[in-house]
């Protein structure tokens, strides 16, 4: 699939197929996100694939107990090990792992997959069920699988009102 049919087609799955991902795509899918860009080339992102039905269900349960989430065959828990500031003071944390689960969900749907972003979940109630260390951060939680629902996409602005050339005229 082209990149920007797959951006085109990508879209927040809420109803998973049960069928398992097949192990090659799953591969693919993360070697994605192994190639993402990251400040300072640190790539600070760890990566949680959850595969076994119970985990997958504590899982749901401390994302606000989302219980879509679960039927997913494999849920990616994006996580940063890292603190440090870039000089314009943002962490490097969610930025890169954003960037990384972006690649995630982009080669997911060129794979036939779907994903959705997850940022409705407690951190003090999934490390403690994926052994996720106090130091490091949850940054996302990410379902993928084959979809079991329709593609729907949401409105989306105009280039008109969200670009602007040399200076600031929105």
């Amino acid at each position: 699939m082209d990149l920007y049919d797959a951006i085109k087609k990508r879209y927040a799955c809420r109803s998973y197929d049960s069928k398992p991902i097949e192990k090659e795509k799953l591969d693919r899918v993360i070697e994605a996100a192994r190639l993402a860009p990251s400040a300072k080339n640190l790539q600070d992102w760890r990566f949680v694939i959850v595969t076994d039905e119970k985990i997958r269900k504590e899982v749901a349960s401390a994302c606000n107990e989302q219980t879509f989430i679960a039927t997913a065959p494999a849920i990616i828990v994006g996580c940063s090990n890292s603190d440090y500031k870039m000089r314009c003071g943002l962490p490097i944390s969610s930025i890169d792992v954003a960037i990384a689960m972006e690649h995630i969900a982009l080669a997911a749907t060129a794979e036939g997959l779907a994903s959705c972003w997850i940022g409705s979940f407690y951190p003090e109630k999934l490390k403690p069920v994926l052994d996720i260390p106090e130091r490091v951060e949850i940054i996302e939680v990410m379902p993928i699988g084959y979809p079991a629902d329709k593609e729907t996409h949401r409105p989306r602005e105009s280039v008109e009102k969200i670009v602007c050339y040399d200076k600031w005229q929105l």
